[in-house]
């Protein structure tokens, strides 16, 4: 279970759109996927929760998508 960043904070950053949300950490997190696997890398994180730590600290901005 993702407990950080929080809902609220995500959500905010996408100015209150969780639609834009899901589609943004859906986006990254598909790309993340896919360096992973050419990497052949294993990490204990998910892409799921990368993409929502990334949206969080604003390396990745819902304009971006």
């Amino acid at each position: 279970m993702m407990i950080e960043p929080s809902i609220d904070v995500l959500v905010n950053k996408t100015g209150g759109n969780r639609y834009v949300l899901c589609t943004v950490i859906s986006k990254r997190a598909k790309e993340i996927e896919s360096v992973r696997r050419l990497e052949l890398a294993d990490q204990d994180k998910k892409a799921i929760s990368i993409a929502c730590e990334e949206i969080a600290t604003g390396k990745v901005k819902p304009s971006a998508f």
